[in-house]
């Protein structure tokens, strides 16, 4: 028998998920001619969904990530990555 602990590590999908909706919503603000930083940060430091368009469904997609998670994300990689 093994003593050594096996450490067992889930994959963190949540990420993945989250740079895949911001990527959207950047692309869906874009296309309607929005400066997609200035919406999103509007977004995030108001956490009023009015300043990301409904336009490809953007607007529900970004409202799927808790806030406080999207900027910790950001930070995260702004600084690590």
């Amino acid at each position: 028998m093994n003593d050594n602990t096996i450490k067992f590590v889930v994959p963190d999908d949540g990420r993945m998920e989250t740079k895949q909706i911001l990527t959207s919503v950047y692309h869906a603000l874009s296309e309607k001619g929005y400066n997609p930083i200035n919406q999103i940060v509007g977004y995030l430091l108001s956490e009023d969904p009015t300043y990301i368009t409904n336009f490809n469904n953007a607007r529900a997609l970004i409202c799927k990530i808790d806030r406080d998670d999207l900027l910790q994300e950001l930070v995260r990689h702004y600084l690590f990555d």
